[in-house]
């Protein structure tokens, strides 16, 4: 059993909190993890630890076994900055999506929603940090006054996604349990953005935050410890200190399943403990998660499925593309204990190129913003020959759009501009005026350049390599030349945001299984993270600041749409605007979407209980792992794992 004593410095104002205060018992069982500590003093028991009302998950009424504590889970990632993902697989939200993508209060006890204006949330009474301090309103008092609204931690005021009809809410906060959110106009998306797999954390520990905070510090102490951390200021201390999402702080206090107990950032073996408050019972009341420790291990990207075929890992689906099906389906047919399922995908494509049309080279972007050209990409790709040799032909042949298990999914969005067509394409080209080629039949330019399209990779899957390739020739089909560019994925996602590349491949949307209630603000130019509009993107985001407005009636068009989604008070209005811009993107091919529905592998433990056989792999919504709550799988043999 892992040594406590590291741990015992972050219990300790628990235990002065909780002798203070007298709590009526209740039947719960102590987990064995914190036993030594209990019954040493250093810690409260379970009763005193959990929420005067605790979340209490009747397992068996969805389809689950009630487990029993203990077990540590390993799995593996690429980079040791990706210890963000237990923030994503923890997936502790104040409200979540549950296994049918319905929004439910899960930190939180309670929300109200008043005509899509005054959202009111209510905390559950009694809830701690993982180091046992109270979580209450004043933790999100801080967050907005304190953090959000101050001009030196928050240059550009508080995040986009609290703007409605360009206006901030009103945001008060009655009592310790009670927060609300009022806006003078509608904003339906606000509680589907507090479930996002990267939530925007709108609250802090503020007991911990305020020692490097101007407003709360000693002047002395504050200036040394800026000196001592090698930082130009107060608020570099503070943000250096607060990131809830990278997970790089252990000693942040959090509310997520499992928190960090691994202080050395440059270890490739991470560990994360169970938060002994956590808020979560199960109904034979015991304190979730099950499994005691999660072992995260940083492996080259290449050695993933290798390590996975070996036995050497619990639970596993990141690192692992469908190519590596054959070599886990051997592993697990030799006894490597553990099974290997297949989940659908939902990404709205599995590989999607993104012509950039804000590249800074005036002649390219001219180019590149003639829809008649990105048509013609998409026509010059031979999606069969793709899907037969990367998915047996297995994925969907088409352009990105709403998957088929999407209410929206209308077939025709997914085959218009898709087939491959050579001549067709050929003669967009010719129309658009770009009918001289080099003696290697390579089209030029209006400037007399031969047209060698750069596309910029993260090199991180080799089926995108393989793809490409095989696009490379299907393209000098029709006169142009793919140049493939491999670079680190920050490194590509900079130079895309500052216009220097020409095109960057990537997965599709996120959110490739929406509804009509499902916010459509990533369909338009609103964020910079989809690589076809960085600059309009960064244009809306930054409400001007950075960036340029849109300048393409197709995209303005999707602007508008998205701010009437917004007003919209039905259902079938959403509907209709989402069917709108779907339609729109299918006709411009803004990102050009080559195939989607390729299963995801997913190793499972021959030992792990709980874990769907049928699930859904995808980003938003859903973070992965966490729709389908990862605290409540349990190890088999849990007491002699322990």
């Amino acid at each position: 059993m892992l040594d406590r004593l590291f741990l015992r410095p972050l219990f300790a104002l628990g235990l002065v909190l909780f002798m203070a205060t007298a709590i009526a018992a209740q039947t719960y069982a102590e987990s064995e993890f914190w036993k030594q500590e209990v019954d040493a003093g250093n810690m409260p028991p379970v009763a005193e630890r959990l929420p005067d009302a605790p979340l209490v998950v009747d397992l068996r009424a969805k389809g689950r076994e009630p487990g029993r504590q203990g077990g540590t889970l390993r799995t593996m990632i690429t980079r040791s900055k990706d210890v963000r993902q237990m923030v994503v697989y923890g997936y502790a939200r104040l409200v979540g999506y549950d296994a049918d993508y319905t929004l439910r209060p899960d930190i939180l006890e309670t929300f109200d929603e008043e005509d899509g204006r005054i959202f009111t949330l209510k905390l559950r009474a009694g809830h701690k940090w993982s180091d046992g301090a109270d979580f209450t309103s004043e933790d999100f008092r801080y967050w907005w006054e304190d953090v959000a609204n101050n001009a030196e931690l928050s240059p550009s005021g508080p995040p986009e996604f609290l703007r409605a009809g360009g206006r901030l809410p009103v945001v008060t906060f009655p009592d310790a349990q009670t927060v609300r959110f009022e806006w003078p106009v509608r904003h339906p998306s606000f509680l589907q953005q507090l479930a996002q797999a990267r939530p925007p954390f709108i609250y802090r520990p503020a007991h911990y935050l305020r020692q490097f905070h101007k407003s709360y510090a000693d002047p002395d102490g504050l200036a040394q410890q800026i000196r001592k951390r090698r930082v130009n200021s107060w608020a570099a201390l503070h943000n250096k200190y607060d990131n809830m999402y990278k997970n790089d702080n252990p000693s942040l206090p959090t509310l997520q399943p499992w928190i960090s107990a691994t202080t050395d950032k440059g270890s490739s073996r991470f560990l994360f403990v169970r938060n002994p408050y956590y808020h979560r019972v199960d109904s034979q009341g015991i304190q979730l998660p099950y499994i005691d420790v999660v072992e995260m291990s940083v492996v080259g990207g290449g050695l993933v499925a290798a390590k996975a075929n070996a036995g050497e890992v619990d639970l596993q689906a990141r690192g692992l593309d469908f190519r590596d099906t054959s070599i886990l389906k051997k592993g697990e047919m030799e006894g490597a204990g553990y099974v290997t399922r297949l989940w659908a995908n939902g990404a709205a494509s599995q590989i999607a190129i993104y012509p950039n049309l804000n590249f800074n080279d005036p002649v390219w972007q001219k180019v590149i913003r003639d829809v008649r050209f990105r048509r013609a990409l998409s026509l010059g790709i031979d999606r069969r020959i793709i899907n037969r040799a990367l998915y047996f032909g297995l994925a969907k042949e088409g352009g990105m759009t709403a998957l088929s298990r999407s209410p929206l999914y209308d077939p025709d969005n997914l085959h218009r501009w898709s087939s491959y067509d050579p001549a067709t394409a050929n003669t967009l080209l010719d129309e658009i005026g770009l009918t001289e080629r080099d003696r290697r039949g390579i089209r030029l330019l209006p400037d007399g350049r031969p047209m060698e399209f750069v596309i910029e990779t993260a090199g991180e899957r080799q089926e995108v390599e393989n793809a490409l390739a095989i696009i490379t020739d299907t393209w000098r089909d029709i006169g142009i030349k793919l140049v493939m560019r491999p670079l680190d994925r920050d490194i590509l996602r900079n130079r895309a945001y500052s216009g220097v590349t020409m095109a960057s491949v990537w997965f599709g949307w996120d959110n490739g299984l929406p509804t009509a209630e499902t916010p459509p603000a990533h369909l338009a130019p609103t964020q910079q993270e989809f690589l076809s509009w960085p600059k309009w993107g960064q244009y809306v985001q930054t409400r001007g600041k950075a960036g340029e407005a849109a300048d393409m009636p197709a995209a303005q068009e999707l602007l508008r749409l998205a701010e009437a989604w917004d007003r919209a008070l039905t259902s079938q209005e959403q509907e209709i605007i989402w069917k709108q811009m779907l339609r729109i993107h299918s006709d411009e091919q803004f990102a050009i979407g080559i195939l989607a529905e390729a299963p995801q592998p997913v190793v499972v433990s021959d030992r792990l209980r709980n874990v769907p056989v049928d699930g859904k792999w995808a980003w938003e919504p859903g973070a992965h792992f966490g729709v389908h709550r990862i605290d409540e799988f349990w190890f088999a043999d849990a007491e002699s794992n322990s």
